[in-house]
Formats: C-alpha cells, structure tokens, sequence
C-alpha cells in the first residue's frame, strides 16, 4: 500500500514544499507582472496623451480656420466710398490665388462703382461652419448680413449673404483662395 506510515508523514512535507514552491514562482512573477503592468501603463498613458494633443492641435485649427473666415466674411461685406482703398486691402491682406487675383483685378473698377454711387456696407457675420478642413485646406459656410446704404437706397437696404469660402494655410495663415455666393 502507498498510503503507509512514511508516505503518511511525507505527504505535508511534500504540500508543504509546493506551497513554497507555488510562492517561489509567484515571487517571481510579481516583479516580472509588474513591470509588464508599468509598461502597458506608460504606453497607454502615451497614446492618451498623443490622442488628447491630437484633438487641440484640430481644435484650434478649427477655431483658427473658422476665426480667418469669419474675419474674410466680414471684411468682404464691410466696405465703404469714403475709405475704399483701405477696406479693399484688408479684404486683399487676407487672400490668396485665384481670389486675390480677381479681386486686385477689379479693385479699380470696383473704387469707381463704390465712389459714384456713395457706398457703404456695414457687415455682420451671423453664423460660420466648417465643411470639410485639413492641415492645409479648409471649406467654410458663412451666413451674413450687411446694411447697404448707396444713392439708390439712402435709408438702407438690408442684404443677406450666403457665402461658401476655400481656405489655404500658407506662411502660418489661414487665407482666403475662393468666394462663393451659395443661395
């Protein structure tokens, strides 16, 4: 029989050596456990923090683009006879390509329409959205209203805007390369 006196009096000596030995690895392990527990750890608190730096830097990318439309917009629709050349300046500091050109294309012609018919268009940006945006693109909607007062209308006519604007981001800046009326 196995079970006799010997194998009796070995057999808590034998659990006994398990348990230590049980503990043994288990002392390993916690270090070992650990350390993997550190490393997992600091490589999620990594992707957390490039994942929260990754949305500022598209929150104030957005807050810039929208800021630049926002100012093109009103810039566009705030023009007045008596000061006409600044006002197309500004208008003209923030654009670039094709809608620059056109609009140092036609700023004389556009000073003379203005000056004979006593201008001035008083602009407020009402609403402005982004449609699509990219580190280097951005299409914005804007919705504005303006006062017109000119010799044909002396009490004002209220006029309202609905304007589709391309963005480019060049020399640190968001610039206006497109305006479109959009209904």
């Amino acid at each position: 029989m196995s079970g006799g006196p010997v194998a009796r009096a070995t057999r808590p000596l034998h659990r006994l050596g398990t348990r230590l030995m049980d503990a043994a690895r288990r002392g390993r392990a916690l270090p070992a456990s650990l350390a993997a527990a550190t490393v997992v750890t600091t490589a999620l608190s990594v992707w957390l923090s490039v994942l929260v730096y990754e949305q500022r830097t598209e929150g104030q990318r957005h807050q810039d683009i929208l800021a630049a439309a926002r100012q093109s917009a009103l810039n566009f629709t705030s023009l007045d006879y008596r000061h006409y050349e600044r006002d197309s300046k500004t208008v003209l500091k923030g654009a670039t390509g094709d809608f620059k050109e056109q609009f140092a294309a036609q700023t004389a012609e556009l000073t003379k329409l203005v000056t004979a018919n006593r201008s001035v268009s008083e602009g407020q940006v009402l609403e402005a959205g982004i449609t699509r945006a990219d580190e280097r693109t951005a299409r914005v909607l804007v919705v504005a209203d303006s006062k017109v007062i000119n010799a044909a209308a002396p009490e004002g006519q209220a006029r309202t805007y609905r304007l589709q604007l391309d963005l480019v981001h060049e020399s640190g800046r968001w610039l206006t390369s497109n305006v479109e009326f959009v209904g």
